[in-house]
């Protein structure tokens, strides 16, 4: 079973891991959470990430955004995928 981080961020530097190796269901679920949670809403959250266990990043929200992945590499995907 793959495993991942759910990480957030704040205004002044400082992070917190939220979730450490969980399944890909409750990362969803907890980014779901902390991007829609008070703190996110008051400012002070400004970016959630989920990480698979090497540390790379697999989803990326920024201030109200998702910023990875992109549309672009969606679309790439997607396309490859109507291809096979």
């Amino acid at each position: 079973m793959d495993l991942y981080n759910v990480v957030q961020f704040f205004g002044d530097g400082q992070y917190e891991y939220v979730r450490r190796a969980v399944p890909a269901l409750e990362a969803v679920r907890a980014i779901q959470h902390y991007t829609n949670n008070v703190a996110t809403r008051a400012g002070i959250v400004k970016r959630v990430i989920i990480t698979d266990m090497m540390d790379c990043t697999c989803f990326e929200w920024t201030e109200g955004k998702i910023t990875y992945p992109t549309q672009q590499l969606m679309d790439e995907v997607s396309d490859k995928l109507e291809k096979n």
